[in-house]
């Protein structure tokens, strides 16, 4: 759970949640908090954990409100809370309804084809 607390910051008001950032903020507000805490690696993990990773260019090119740096899981720990959270939105009707397999592609595939490969590369190593 400490890789999205983050998500006090941000304005999501049907998961009860009423800050002022878009969602896709929650990583990097995340990791503001946990450097301030004194949690330099568990920055690290909130801040590289949405969807697979984020890069520069797709911020740049999706015009991202972040930071123009690439936030890709790099640690083992990093790379496992990005697969298993991948499995989990944050869904007010069903907040513990897995995800599929299927499902979880669709949804990454909305953004990078290569999401999905990465995705997968995870379902093998970690399953």
């Amino acid at each position: 759970m400490l890789h999205d607390i983050g998500i006090v910051k941000i304005d999501a008001p049907d998961i009860d949640c009423h800050g002022k950032l878009p969602y896709i903020c929650h990583g990097v507000e995340g990791a503001k908090i946990l450097r301030r805490e004194g949690l330099p690696e568990h920055a690290l993990v909130a801040e590289r954990h949405i969807g697979v990773g984020i890069t520069a260019t797709e911020i740049i090119k999706n015009k991202l409100p972040l930071p123009e740096v690439d936030y890709i899981p790099a640690s083992l720990e990093e790379q496992i809370i990005t697969y298993a959270d991948c499995f989990y939105s944050k869904d007010p009707a069903d907040p513990w309804k897995e995800k599929t397999i299927p499902e979880i592609c669709i949804s990454l595939g909305k953004y990078r084809a290569e999401d999905i490969s990465t995705f997968k590369a995870w379902q093998k190593k970690f399953r």
